[in-house]
């Protein structure tokens, strides 16, 4: 019988974002390894990435290295090495020196991003050739801007395969993405599990937001995101004008997003909208306590997405219990559909989102259960492990030395 100090479940270690360039993957990987951690049986283990490309080609650039934004910590009883730098330098030396420490049995790769790539390619061998299994979590096949650029987007159809290569399975947040994934990648021998998104209760619910209320006769309207093309904020914003006057008073909106890729389109709109005096808007990327000072005033949220796998703004809606209108896009529909407060409408549909909005008064003042739990999540994971270590599958002993890793990628 295992002891209370030597746990009987198997080492785990979570590789993704950092705080260093905080977004949304930087609060899931910290989360799924608090998850792992309060599992009891698993050992977590943590390696951030931490400069995850020169500053200067970053949209968030103003903001990189600002702890104050951050106010999550990693819990004591979980390992953290902080962390790997795109440029190397020692870090990777002193990466793979944290996971011969460590001696995962499971790595946990976070995939989002072409920045990581190349050290994600060192991590994944190094660990395949002390015996543990590689597990690759996709939150995007590749980031939306990335992809628009020919020649990283390039850099990532080539050199990928030899991550897919070092994996032992994949996982994804809904059985949408899981076809994606499998049709980008063909891969038919490679396990495709589809574990749900955990809530970002960090930032709502038990974080101290209270359960919605209104506020006298007017419905405060959410929208919080980083603002980029495929949010669909003006999207929201054409809705919103269309409003009569008697109707825009009945309202008021505020959008919390830091601009990406020079998309200035809905901050032009804002300021030419007929309903101007209605709009609240904060133009960066905002602290926790400022982001859950926003839910707890909100009303509803909007969410006009025009394509997504998944998203981190709902979570945090879910878990605040709020109203929603969000687009049946991607990922994001099989989880709206489980969750009593999201109206789902099309994406780039601004009559329709028009008629949402009308509605969305009636929903509000209640509070909807979140569907999604980080426990239920680590359970799921838990049974991928036992898959993985059971005594039919056996790691691929690699060589791991960083410098023929790109000759695997033929």
């Amino acid at each position: 019988m295992a002891s209370a100090a030597e746990p009987s479940g198997p080492r785990i270690c979570v590789v993704g974002s950092g705080w260093e360039f905080v977004s949304g993957i930087s609060y899931y990987t910290h989360q799924l390894a608090r998850a792992f951690d309060r599992a009891g049986d698993p050992r977590a283990s943590v390696v951030l990435m931490r400069r995850l490309l020169p500053a200067r080609f970053y949209p968030g650039r103003s903001r990189v290295g600002d702890r104050t934004i951050v106010s999550q910590r990693y819990p004591d009883s979980v390992p953290v090495f902080d962390g790997v730098d795109w440029f190397w330098g020692s870090s990777m030396a002193r990466a793979l020196t944290f996971l011969a420490r460590e001696r995962p049995e499971v790595v946990v790769f976070q995939w989002w991003t072409g920045t990581v790539l190349h050290s994600y390619l060192a991590l994944a061998a190094f660990a395949r050739a002390r015996g543990a299994r590689v597990v690759l979590e996709f939150h995007e096949t590749q980031d939306t801007g990335e992809a628009a650029r020919p020649g990283v987007a390039a850099y990532v159809n080539r050199f990928l395969p030899a991550l897919l290569r070092r994996a032992d399975a994949l996982v994804v947040h809904s059985e949408h993405d899981a076809d994606v994934v499998r049709k980008r990648f063909a891969n038919p021998d490679l396990p495709v599990a589809v574990i749900a998104h955990g809530p970002y209760e960090q930032h709502a619910g038990s974080g101290g937001v209270p359960a919605p209320r209104r506020h006298d006769s007017v419905t405060n309207l959410l929208f919080f995101g980083t603002i980029r093309p495929y949010k669909g904020l003006e999207d929201l914003l054409a809705a919103f004008d269309r409003l009569t006057e008697e109707e825009a008073g009945r309202f008021r909106l505020t959008v919390v997003g830091e601009t990406w890729e020079g998309h200035t389109l809905p901050i032009r709109m804002i300021e030419r909208s007929p309903h101007r005096d209605r709009i609240v808007l904060v133009n960066r990327y905002v602290s926790d306590v400022e982001v859950n000072s926003y839910f707890a005033a909100a009303d509803a949220v909007v969410l006009p997405y025009r394509r997504s796998s998944a998203s981190g703004p709902l979570h945090v809606t879910m878990a605040a219990g709020l109203p929603v209108i969000v687009t049946e896009v991607g990922g994001l529909t099989e989880i709206a559909l489980r969750y009593p407060g999201a109206g789902l409408v099309p994406p780039a549909d601004v009559p329709a989102l028009l008629a949402a909005l009308r509605e969305l008064p009636a929903r509000c003042g209640r509070r909807y259960p979140d569907p999604t739990s980080w426990a239920e999540t680590a359970r799921r994971y838990q049974d991928l492990f036992d898959r993985l270590l059971g005594p039919t599958r056996q790691p691929e002993l690699v060589d791991a030395r960083p410098a023929d890793l790109a000759d695997t990628a033929a």
